[in-house]
């Protein structure tokens, strides 16, 4: 009882300012005023980031995996140690750019990267690089085709080869691993392309020194200078600082086929300045001016007629160019290379790079001209024409060619003859002379003319038998009838096909038939000689006459007189070549039958 008495009830009332946000925490001693004002001053030492932003940022702590860095933000931000490879210094306190990629992932943590952050900074600086023609140093990474790949603000560039030096590079590879001054010249933002010239940082440099080098050049000046590069056309000279080119036909006095004959790269020489443009930069060198003109030491007794020796240089259609010695050549003309008349080319009888023996032929030391001769080493074969083809005699020649007017041939090399279309045959008449023979065919001749002075010789191929024409008169007497058929009927009359391919002409008025028609072509008819030349080989003829003269054939001497020619004449008939004319000899036994047969009826009583 006592101890209920001794049990008060007590009352707790809570504190009016109570903070129960300070509840289980460190008791602080700040009043309201103070931590507000210290947690403003808080917020001032926190950065302000924006997000796909470049800040800087100080490297806190790095392991094998990742990169802590402090960007002032309320929370540091990771990045991958591989972003930091071309860095292997790396080190806490270190400051380096970064890229804010977010501000607060999933997770509340900071996301950055180094790797972008360097990737459009350097694109940036690429950019104002080109904009601006800044000179920009880059690390050659490797070689490629055709240049060479340079590290350029952690973007890959690429030289070209033509663009690292002035001078052609032969080996790309001494420029890897070295750092080097560029100057961006172009940009290709589509595909992320970067091409840097080494080449543009000392053009600039050489364009003055050659405007220099340029105004105190002279011709005639000798220089000395370095084999920069060989063309098939010429060889460019380095002169330090400016080219020169010397021509293919400056290297020496003789002829080349190629100036490696002559220079190798990198080998220095003495050239003389032959011309120069100061406008378009060009100079002329020479270097076979530096030496004599070979035609200078010559030797001095060499005259006309002398025999030489010397090595084909060039070979044209119309002739052969011969070295005899180096830089001096002498033409052998294709007309002096045989004796023959014919036109040949000079690759029938020579090539290039033989050895041959000539003639000198002509000497012009002060144009510097030559002309020799090789046929001259030979036998002319006119010396002894006269004698071997005296006029009157026989021979076998070849058919080399045709003109209209005759046939060229060959009787040995070096001696033609010219066969007129004339002389080709009694009595056929010859259009063109390849309707009688061919080209290479062998063809008996007479020599008919000789003309030394100017190497010709008339020939004849009818010459070879006796005129026909001789035999002719005797057969084809005038009122005499024969057999003929028409085979051309032209403007006047008709040409007619007599035997022993002998051909008349019948005039229009002499073509009518007894049933008052006019003859045609491929008509056989009966003809009455009315006229016989031997010297103009002409017969002319007449159908219409046949029948006035039927009377005064009814004689008995004309019809013993007809029927005799008509024997004599058959022995041959089956001889005769209607293209040829027939064998001349057969119709020259023909003549002697009949004149026999005169005689005899000459002799005989004229009561038998």
């Amino acid at each position: 009882m006592a101890e209920q008495e001794n049990t008060v009830e007590k009352t707790v009332n809570p504190l009016e300012n109570f903070d129960w946000n300070s509840l289980g925490k460190k008791q602080e001693n700040y009043s309201k005023e103070e931590r507000a004002t210290l947690e403003a001053a808080y917020e001032k030492t926190l950065t302000s980031v924006a997000q796909n932003e470049i800040v800087q940022g100080t490297v806190v702590t790095k392991n094998n995996r990742e990169v802590v860095i402090n960007i002032g933000y309320k929370s540091d931000g990771v990045v991958a140690l591989s972003e930091f490879r071309y860095n292997p210094d790396l080190k806490a306190g270190d400051t380096v750019e970064v890229y804010v990629e977010n501000q607060e992932d999933a997770n509340g943590q900071l996301i950055l990267s180094h790797k972008t952050a360097r990737s459009k900074k350097a694109w940036e600086g690429i950019t104002k690089a080109l904009e601006t023609g800044e000179i920009i140093k880059g690390y050659v990474k490797c070689r490629t085709k055709g240049g060479l790949i340079a590290d350029v603000f952690g973007i890959e560039a690429f030289l070209p080869g033509s663009q690292i030096d002035v001078k052609p590079i032969r080996d790309y590879d001494i420029y890897v691993g070295k750092t080097m001054e560029f100057k961006v010249v172009k940009i290709n933002n589509e595909f992320k392309n970067v091409v840097v010239s080494h080449k543009a940082l000392i053009e600039a440099e050489l364009e003055q020194q050659k405007r220099e080098i340029i105004s105190k050049l002279e011709k005639g000046q000798v220089l000395e200078g370095t084999v920069k590069n060989i063309t098939s056309y010429g060889v460019f000279i380095d002169l330090g600082g400016v080219d020169g080119l010397i021509h293919i036909t400056d290297l020496s006095w003789g002829r080349i086929n190629h100036p490696e004959e002559i220079v190798k790269l990198d080998q220095k020489i003495n050239v003389v300045i032959l011309d120069f443009d100061n406008e378009k930069k060009r100079i002329a060198l020479g270097l076979k001016q530096l030496t004599s003109h070979p035609w200078d030491s010559l030797d001095k007794n060499m005259a006309v007629g002398d025999k030489i020796k010397g090595r084909v240089a060039v070979i044209a259609d119309y002739g052969a160019f011969v070295e005899v010695a180096t830089g001096v050549e002498g033409l052998i003309h294709v007309s002096e290379m045989s004796w023959s008349q014919h036109l040949r080319s000079a690759q029938d009888f020579l090539k290039v790079g033989d050895e041959v023996e000539a003639v000198v032929l002509t000497l012009d030391r002060e144009e510097r001209k030559m002309s020799l001769g090789i046929k001259q080493l030979m036998p002319d074969p006119w010396a002894n024409v006269v004698s071997k083809y005296s006029k009157g005699s026989r021979h076998t020649a070849t058919v080399k060619n045709f003109t209209n007017f005759g046939i060229f041939v060959e009787l040995e090399e070096g001696v033609d003859g010219l066969i007129h279309i004339s002389d080709l045959s009694w009595s056929k008449k010859i259009k063109h002379p390849s309707e009688f023979t061919k080209q290479g065919e062998k063809i008996d001749v007479v020599v008919l003319e000789i003309d030394s002075d100017n190497r010709r010789l008339s020939l004849g191929h009818k010459q070879l038998e006796e005129n026909p024409w001789d035999v002719f008169e005797t057969v084809f007497t005038v009122d005499s009838v024969h057999k003929g058929t028409i085979i051309n009927v032209v403007e006047k009359g008709a040409i007619v096909s007599l035997p022993y391919g002998v051909e008349g002409f019948a005039p229009t008025r002499h073509l009518l038939k007894t049933d008052g028609t006019s003859a045609k072509a491929e008509e056989a008819l009966d003809f009455k000689v009315l006229e016989f030349s031997k010297e103009n080989k002409k017969i002319i003829l007449s159908h219409t006459k046949v029948n006035d003269a039927s009377v005064g054939n009814d004689r008995p001497e004309k019809k013993t007189e007809v029927k005799d020619a008509k024997k004599a004449v058959k022995k041959v008939k089956d001889n005769v070549e209607k293209t040829t004319l027939g064998d001349f000899g057969a119709l020259s036994a023909l003549k002697s039958d009949l004149d026999s047969k005169e005689a005899e009826e000459n002799s005989s009583p004229k009561g038998e």
